[in-house]
């Protein structure tokens, strides 16, 4: 599937809600001599357009073709400089910007203690929000112009201001290390996945170690702990290991509970906690939990006091929607799922500019294996075929593997014979291509490779033998993960038993409660 390209005015443009087109058309007619300006004339072609059509913009006649980059680009600064005066986008970080710069124009007026009155507001409500970067530009400002703003207590407003720039600096110092830390775990596991035997844990363990600062639990701030937190959660994403995952983004999501006023001025990082929290419990199992701290992020993003941008509200849909479809699949209740499946549809439309294809991408694999588990064989094809389709984008070879893999499995329980054998070469060759296979896919792709010889009667025996060698890697730390894309050892029950998979899986949940 191919995406038509996107103009980035065009879609900055269509984002605007009606209250943010009002507000626009009211700045720029501020001043009459705006009324028919070419950048206004342009705003409305684009706002009236279904789709980007440089051809019909230039039919209108209000610029020619080498004029029209400069023009957007105008329209563009125009657009933004509206939304930074819109109220909704007033929040603490460009309340403390504004400050800065007021006081920075008061000081270049040569109105020194009034620059400093602003700069010491302003400042005092950087730290007490954790802004403290920006903190720590007040200070350096202010000391430049106490150094020219002669007064009796220099001395001791020298000292004490030395002190706070150094405080910062080396909480500003920590909070780095510790995000460069998280981003560069988080860039290897975009790289190379997951751990897949002891060298690699080895690696990634020493690395690890190697990068982490010095720090002291109890003089870490909010933000040093919510990069200490982070970097642990990407560590042990990438060995594996999920339960210290759900030991660190717990920490992570009470370290917002226990500081309720960050949820507002943070809600990007409270959205990221709570998911990669339902993650660790989804790989887990633990479905109790799973369903307690879903219901919470629920509840508290409807809250009255939440914070909803353009940007959050595609956040809450696409972790929310995404735990939803994780939820139905520890249960096995894929029928009861299916629902979900034309609300995601729906409201994919609506934030088509707002998540990234990858996305888009997991979505449809989900949806894939909610039909596949309520017996929907061409359903779950159709949106496997999107993903396989795909050559526009570069997505993670793990979710391609196993799209293919279940587009086979798909194929085979549908009854598709006509092309089962041209459909098992291009997956094997595909898979070959792969490196660092899992020990579960390499099973597999030897069952496929013999799939084509084996008799009607045979079949079940194969699937049986199968299923015991798969068996051996469910509790191997490093292939256990393979069976959470596609539940292989429930799909060759499901075969050997003669029973559904929804069955399957729906009695394994069932006595998973007992015993818990």
């Amino acid at each position: 599937m191919t995406r038509e390209q996107k103009d980035n005015l065009f879609v900055l443009v269509k984002s605007l809600s009606k209250s943010e087109k009002r507000q626009f058309k009211l700045y720029v007619g501020r001043l009459g001599v705006n009324e028919d300006s070419k950048f206004l004339l342009l705003f409305n072609i684009l706002d009236k357009l279904p789709r980007y059509d440089e051809a019909a913009i230039l039919k209108k006649g209000i610029v020619k073709k080498q004029q029209l980059s400069n023009l957007k680009a105008h329209l563009y600064k125009q657009i933004l400089i509206s939304l930074r005066l819109n109220p909704s986008h007033q929040d603490i970080r460009v309340q403390i910007r504004e400050q800065l710069d007021f006081a920075t124009i008061l000081y270049h007026k040569g109105l020194y203690k009034q620059s400093l009155k602003i700069l010491d507001k302003a400042k005092n409500l950087a730290i007490a929000n954790e802004e403290k970067n920006i903190a720590y530009e007040i200070v350096e400002l202010e000391k430049i112009i106490e150094s020219q703003y002669i007064t009796r207590s220099l001395s001791n407003r020298a000292d004490e201001l030395t002190v706070q720039a150094k405080e910062l600096s080396l909480q500003n110092v920590v909070a780095s290390k510790l995000s460069n830390l998280s981003l560069q775990l988080y860039g290897l596991f975009l790289k190379t996945g997951y751990v897949k035997n002891d060298a690699e844990n080895k690696r990634i363990t020493e690395y690890f170690n190697a990068r982490l600062p010095k720090y002291d639990i109890n003089t870490l701030g909010f933000r040093e702990k919510l990069w200490l937190y982070k970097a642990h959660l990407w560590y042990s994403f990438l060995t594996q290991d999920f339960l210290s995952c759900y030991k660190y983004a717990l920490k992570w999501v009470n370290l917002f509970y226990d500081n309720k006023d960050m949820i507002a001025l943070n809600p990007v990082f409270f959205l990221r906690g709570n998911h990669y929290l339902l993650e660790s419990l989804f790989y887990l199992r633990k479905y109790d939990k799973f369903k307690e701290y879903l219901f919470k992020l629920e509840t508290v993003t409807k809250e009255k006091g939440f914070p909803i941008d353009d940007n959050i509200e595609g956040l809450v849909f696409l972790y929310l929607y995404s735990n939803k479809f994780n939820l139905h699949f520890i249960e096995g209740s894929f029928k009861a799922g299916l629902p979900l499946i034309d609300e995601v549809l729906e409201e994919l439309k609506k934030y088509q500019n707002r998540i990234d294809e990858h996305h888009f991408m997991v979505f449809y694999y989900k949806i894939a294996s909610m039909y596949f588990g309520a017996g929907d064989n061409k359903g779950c094809i159709q949106f496997l075929d999107k993903i396989i389709s795909n050559k526009s984008l570069q997505m993670r070879e793990d979710l391609l593997c196993f799209s293919r893999i279940l587009n086979l499995v798909a194929h085979y329980e549908a009854g598709l014979d006509y092309n089962l054998d041209v459909l098992i070469k291009s997956t094997y060759k595909f898979l070959i291509k792969m490196e660092d296979l899992y020990e579960v896919q390499k099973e597999f792709i030897k069952f496929l490779r013999g799939l084509g010889d084996i008799y009607p009667h045979e079949v079940k025996n194969e699937f049986i033998k199968l299923h015991d060698k798969l068996k051996e890697f469910e509790d191997d730390p490093y292939q256990s993960r393979a069976f959470l894309y596609l539940d292989i050892i429930s799909w060759l029950e499901s075969k050997i038993e003669n029973k559904p998979i929804a069955e399957v899986i729906s009695s394994k949940f069932k006595a998973n409660l007992i015993e818990n």
